[in-house]
């Protein structure tokens, strides 16, 4: 065994494979019958499934800060885009680096208040071939970057292309020391001036008019003339993931190299908002998650509610480093373990820009709340929130039916008012009022029973 294969097999590469605004249901794992992530499906399958794997923030930015730090957007300050993260915040970066890891990031960044990002906006990353806002100094065909002294870099082929053909360079350079390599596409993000999902010429057409989600397809939005070009940007980057998984094989870096697959939020399509996301639906807040490599090679599927505040500490932990104790989330290798006393049931959510909002969501129910009067462009928080939203996900897994101010539901919604209160204070924020909303006759909805009500 050469002296470079010995200290790969002490410390293991890492690589996040990360995606935005992507929907669980895209993936075949999760149901979707068009085939679209078929290297995703292997590596969920050989490597370790998150089966309800959650945003903790459903915008890019709150949610990369929240990625990057494992600590909630109120505690990162960065609650809503525009936001630059704070110089002196640990990252993985920052903790990768310390341990003697060669760091990079390539893609979008969105944590700094300016274009190119300067050396100290980029969160201690080494490597850099990034763009603040990817969406805004590219275009489908127009991948343009900024290296590490800030000069443009004009890549060629499609956008996921060029970010994959970057990372498969950054890798190739670095077999000598272990990494930690951070991927972060734009798609299948929209074009912003555009307002639509440009995919490779010719992947528009193979799934315009196929199969569409429930929820969408009973509440309709933009779903019909955007569900084909955003399916066609799913299959091209499950294309990249192959490319890359094929990459460190033929390095022989494959089995030393731990690779998370995640998102920062999904797309409802102008469905609950007049936008995509940014809201406490599955739709905006539920997203696809599997790990493989050492640690993680055969660890099935994890049923337990994850949020993406749990997957920085797992990755370190994963790594054989020190997880700080002042991250927020826990690391999923307990679960692995088997050690699943004291994993929470529920998944918090913090919602900005379209509203001032907060959200609890258990195995079958979700509760949100939303602060009347405040702006969620200015707001962090609130002191006062008011009712707003009560699905049961076991009867209605599409949220179609609000249950909230039902008198059947009312001792539900009791319940999950006084988790929310305490998931609130737990990451930090003060333990507001929540005002009940207005009640109204059951209207054929059965009372729930002692047992139905969440603990």
């Amino acid at each position: 065994m050469t002296g470079a294969n010995a200290k790969r097999t002490d410390r293991p590469n890492v690589i996040v494979f990360f995606t935005d605004q992507q929907r669980w249901d895209t993936t075949g794992v999760h149901g979707n019958p068009l085939d679209l992530t078929p290297n995703f499906d292997r590596l969920a399958r050989e490597g370790t499934h998150i089966a309800h794997s959650f945003t903790c923030q459903p915008v890019c930015a709150p949610a990369r800060s929240s990625l990057q730090t494992g600590l909630y957007a109120t505690r990162t300050g960065v609650f809503r885009n525009g936001i630059a993260l704070s110089d002196d915040t640990p990252t993985l970066a920052h903790h990768f680096g310390a341990a003697g890891y060669a760091t990079g990031y390539i893609g979008k960044w969105h944590l700094a208040s300016e274009e190119p990002v300067s050396a100290p906006r980029r969160g201690g990353y080494d490597f850099w071939l990034g763009s603040n806002a990817l969406e805004f100094t590219s275009d489908t065909y127009r991948t343009v970057m900024y290296d590490g002294d800030n000069r443009p870099v004009r890549l060629p082929g499609y956008r996921v292309d060029a970010l994959t053909d970057a990372a498969i360079r950054f890798v190739d350079a670095r077999q000598e020391d272990p990494f930690f390599l951070f991927v972060s596409y734009l798609e299948p993000h929209h074009q912003n001036h555009l307002d639509d999902y440009p995919p490779p010429e010719g992947y528009r057409e193979r799934y315009t008019g196929r199969w569409t989600p429930p929820d969408l397809a009973a509440l309709g939005g933009s779903t019909h003339a955007h569900l084909g070009g955003y399916y066609g940007m799913v299959k091209r980057l499950d294309e990249a993931l192959g490319r890359l998984l094929d990459a460190l094989q033929s390095l022989d870096l494959l089995d030393n190299t731990i690779i998370l697959c995640t998102s920062d939020h999904g797309c409802h399509f102008k469905t609950r908002n007049a936008e995509y996301k940014r809201s406490c639906h599955e739709a905006s807040i539920r997203v696809p998650t599997a790990l493989r490599g050492p640690g993680f090679d055969g660890g099935g599927r994890v049923r337990e509610l994850v949020s993406l505040v749990d997957l920085p500490p797992t990755l370190l932990d994963a790594a054989g480093l020190p997880v700080p104790p002042a991250m927020q989330g826990r690391s999923l290798l307990s679960l692995l373990r088997g050690e699943r006393a004291g994993w929470p049931d529920d998944v918090f959510v913090q919602i900005s820009e379209s509203q001032v909002g907060r959200a609890v969501r258990t195995h079958r129910w979700k509760y949100s709340v939303v602060a009347p009067g405040k702006d969620g462009n200015r707001d962090a928080a609130s002191d006062e929130y008011a009712e707003e939203f009560l699905y049961d996900l076991q009867s209605d897994p599409h949220e179609l039916a609000n249950l909230i101010g039902l008198a059947s539901h009312r001792a539900v919604a009791d319940a999950l008012r006084a988790r929310l209160i305490g998931r609130m204070v737990a990451a930090g924020e003060a333990a507001p009022t929540i005002a009940p909303a207005p009640p109204f006759p059951a209207q054929g909805q059965r009372r729930v029973s002692p047992g139905e009500i969440p603990a």
